[in-house]
């Protein structure tokens, strides 16, 4: 290997060390733990769960889900009352991480364990909302608004930013996918298709609205106490979840319209260009998982 080379795999490899544990923490999959011939866990490595869940483009799809989820009074009250978002951001962040990894990279006992144990968490959040509603994180309905906020984010984020185009077939399939972890979760029948998402969303908006929790989190989530060096990226990451947010979304959490060229003029080509840097400098993790399966 020539000089050139040895150096661009000595940053690539830093950076695959960096970015997993920014979003793993030592929370990550191990080698054991992956799926592979044995046990393809629930989806298998040949599934759209695989292709978009291994895309960067997930960190703009996963804060835009949280965006959406806070416009659920009912969801919003029970983040805001049980989560510690505010004092340990890291570790919910590589709790998500470790969540996501493990449902759709890990061995089926793996997802299994993960799962259980995140309804075993949601048994101990319950309250009462603002408006005087009662809520429970296990309430079927709450969790198929998380759900199709984080499916539709995720797909939403990969369609953007992520590396090649998903057919229609290929986002049914996603869509499909995804509703075996809902279902596993106690959610309300989650829809099975790109048309039934976008119908389940747009049932869910009457309940939607803002207020005083929202407008405080969406500080916390757009300006969050990030190392200084990773402003400038999360910036990045920040614009293109919010640019992607459907425009009734965005007027209920106040933020300014997008003016026009804005989206495809910068935005777009700086998300663009940051997943695809960011994507780089995974791949020697995908690799890793590659050679596990």
């Amino acid at each position: 290997m020539n000089p050139a080379n040895q150096i661009l795999g000595a940053i690539q490899r830093r950076g695959s060390n960096y970015l997993r544990a920014a979003i793993s923490g030592d929370q990550g999959l191990t080698p054991a733990e992956v799926a592979d011939d044995t046990d393809s866990g629930l989806f298998g490595p040949g599934s759209a769960a695989w292709r978009v869940h291994g895309d960067a483009a997930m960190l703009i799809g996963g804060l835009r889900a949280l965006l959406l989820q806070t416009l659920h009074p009912l969801a919003m009250a029970g983040v805001y009352e049980h989560s510690d978002y505010r004092d340990d951001p890291w570790g919910r962040l590589h709790r998500t991480g470790r969540f996501v990894g493990a449902t759709t990279f890990g061995k089926t006992a793996v997802a299994e364990q993960q799962i259980a144990m995140v309804k075993r968490v949601h048994e101990r959040v319950a309250g009462t909302a603002p408006d005087g509603r009662s809520y429970s994180a296990n309430d079927p309905h709450l969790l198929l608004w998380v759900h199709v906020t984080e499916v539709d984010s995720f797909l939403t984020a990969f369609e953007r930013h992520g590396y090649g185009k998903l057919t229609d077939a290929e986002r049914d399939s996603y869509v499909n996918d995804m509703a075996e972890i809902a279902l596993r979760l106690g959610s309300d029948e989650p829809p099975r298709s790109a048309v039934q998402l976008a119908e389940t969303i747009e049932a869910f908006r009457p309940e939607c609205s803002s207020g005083p929790q929202v407008r405080e989190t969406l500080r916390f989530l757009l300006v969050p106490p990030v190392p200084l060096a990773s402003r400038g990226p999360y910036g990045v990451i920040a614009a293109g979840a919010v640019a992607s947010l459907p425009a009734w979304a965005r007027s209920m959490l106040s933020l300014p319209p997008l003016l026009p060229g804005t989206d495809s003029l910068a935005i777009r080509p700086a998300a663009d260009a940051l997943t695809k840097t960011m994507g780089w400098m995974m791949q020697p993790w995908q690799d890793d998982r590659r050679e596990s399966a």
